[in-house]
């Protein structure tokens, strides 16, 4: 297999969001309030048990039949993602109402982002070798400001992502949309990704497919050079 091209997962591929406690207090700064310390923690792990935090873990508990349904397609629009994500997070006390959105609009700063610390050596790497890289992400906002703020933005030759196309990954159409916009035929395509059944939709058009793991920056230091090794 030659690859031509490669495409990117963003979340838990090649940026990760802060911890739920990092992202709690930024936006408790920014609206000048603050919890006792026990009850900061015990927030920040409520939210995150609730899925409230997007690129963060999975819901550990139900969420209400209303909300679940709009879970299932939250990433085919900006307004569905927000929806999702903020009455995720409605499902937890917080000290003010406002703080729900607060939190929603504050996982979308390039500061609540970092990138795996071999993502760029990586990115580099592929483009020095003349192989063509996307992302395709299932998302509900704009994340080139992200790439951007953290200098990877030049390494990507097109962004693919379901809530500026209405459709979301396993659904190769998004794949398809990728290759297209890189000029590259599916079978010469690696797809690279944390989460076996959405990114692993590429496989059904014909694309090589990899997978790496959703961990903290700190605990995955070199889980994408792998990659480099696939490239023939």
């Amino acid at each position: 297999m030659t690859i031509k091209g490669v495409l990117f997962d963003f979340s838990g591929t090649l940026f990760r969001i802060e911890s739920s406690d990092s992202w709690l207090r930024a936006v408790l700064a920014e609206a000048e309030l603050t919890l006792p310390e026990p009850e900061l923690t015990r927030t920040a792990q409520a939210l995150e048990a609730a899925g409230a935090l997007p690129g963060g873990a999975f819901a550990s508990q139900p969420l209400p039949d209303d909300l679940a349904e709009i879970w299932k397609v939250r990433d085919k629009s900006a307004e569905l993602h927000r929806a999702a994500y903020t009455g995720a997070s409605r499902q937890v006390p917080l000290p003010d109402p406002r703080l729900h959105d607060a939190l929603y609009d504050r996982h979308m700063a390039p500061a609540a982002w970092s990138p795996y610390p071999d993502a760029a050596e990586v990115l580099d790497t592929l483009r020095e070798r003349g192989v063509a890289v996307g992302v395709v992400s299932n998302i509900g906002w704009d994340l080139r400001p992200v790439f951007r703020e953290h200098g990877l933005d030049p390494y990507v030759g097109a962004y693919v992502l379901s809530y500026e196309r209405g459709i979301q990954k396993p659904d190769p159409r998004l794949f398809k949309a990728a290759c297209d916009a890189l000029g590259v035929a599916p079978e010469d395509t690696l797809m690279v990704g944390d989460d076996r059944r959405a990114d692993g939709g590429a496989a059904v058009l014909g694309c090589g497919v990899h997978f790496v793991d959703h961990l903290p920056v700190t605990d995955r230091p070199d889980g994408l050079r792998p990659v480099l090794d696939l490239i023939s």
